[in-house]
């Protein structure tokens, strides 16, 4: 059997919005890495957000993508926090930085930076940072080595967010609008797909033997260069538009239905049926 690159974007894909991993998913994320596939997360969540996720399906060597693929690491129990970075790209956040608070100035802001640490300000906390940011001044932020910008207005909807940011017509820097008013900001070329072609390169993988699923607008570049890109159900339009295939939404288990069709037929557990997910 060919030796598969599966990348799994997490919320919305092997956890629910909630954040909950259901075990089916869970069953057959572990039947996949059996089969010797390399599975690699995907994700928007930092370091420290992603590596929990890492550890609940019971992966503890490979590779991770994380910040939208502005960390890249490597997992190996011998060492001494179970990981490297083997990979970080990073930019000077100061110039966009400046048109996004001219644009949207009550947003709140946040930066990670290369040790994994999030400096931010109005008190911009979430749990897709993985740790506690710390608070700290606008023009801070400004001076600071960058890995991932984000942005966050509680005054907008995600339409009209995703249309001032639109305005701005941010340069220099690859960005994405996520489900609400959030934005995620880059250095210019990063995203999950490009971070995924280097492991893809390392790990000796065919483009044609690449397998991704997620279900955002992070997810775009990475579904569009996949062999097989599929697209949860819950997604929307443009997501689906960009995928070779869509599965069933996050609540049915639709990951599941895609590993499991990557698994031998002979080593599934009796009673699992692989439901081919439908072409866009």
């Amino acid at each position: 059997m060919t030796k598969k690159l599966v990348c799994l974007d997490v919320d919305g894909t092997i956890v629910d919005h909630d954040g909950h991993l259901h075990e089916p998913v869970r069953e057959a994320v572990k039947a996949v890495v059996a089969a010797g596939h390399h599975v690699v997360i995907a994700t928007g969540r930092s370091r420290g957000a992603t590596l929990p996720v890492g550890e609940s399906l019971g992966i503890d060597a490979g590779y991770m993508v994380c910040s939208n693929g502005g960390i890249t690491l490597r997992l190996d129990r011998g060492l001494e926090d179970g990981y490297e970075v083997t990979d970080c790209r990073t930019f000077e956040p100061r110039s966009v930085l400046t048109q996004l608070r001219r644009r949207l100035p009550s947003a709140k802001y946040a930066v990670e930076v290369p040790d994994g640490r999030f400096l931010s300000t109005e008190r911009f906390q979430d749990a897709s940072f993985g740790v506690d940011a710390t608070g700290t001044t606008f023009d801070a932020l400004m001076d600071a080595t960058a890995v991932r910008l984000v942005v966050f207005s509680t005054d907008s909807s995600a339409e009209e967010f995703g249309r001032a940011v639109e305005g701005i017509g941010l340069s220099g820097v690859t960005y994405s609008v996520g489900w609400t008013a959030w934005l995620d900001v880059a250095a210019a070329g990063v995203t999950k797909a490009s971070a995924l072609e280097g492991l893809r390169t390392v790990l000796h993988v065919g483009i044609e033997d690449t397998v991704a699923v997620g279900d955002g607008r992070n997810d775009l570049e990475m579904l569009r260069w996949a062999g097989r890109g599929v697209a949860m159900g819950q997604a929307v339009r443009e997501v689906k538009e960009a995928a070779d295939e869509v599965t069933g939404g996050v609540d049915d288990h639709g990951l599941a239905d895609v590993l499991w069709s990557l698994v031998p037929e002979a080593d599934r557990p009796a009673g699992v049926r692989v439901q081919e997910p439908a072409a866009v």
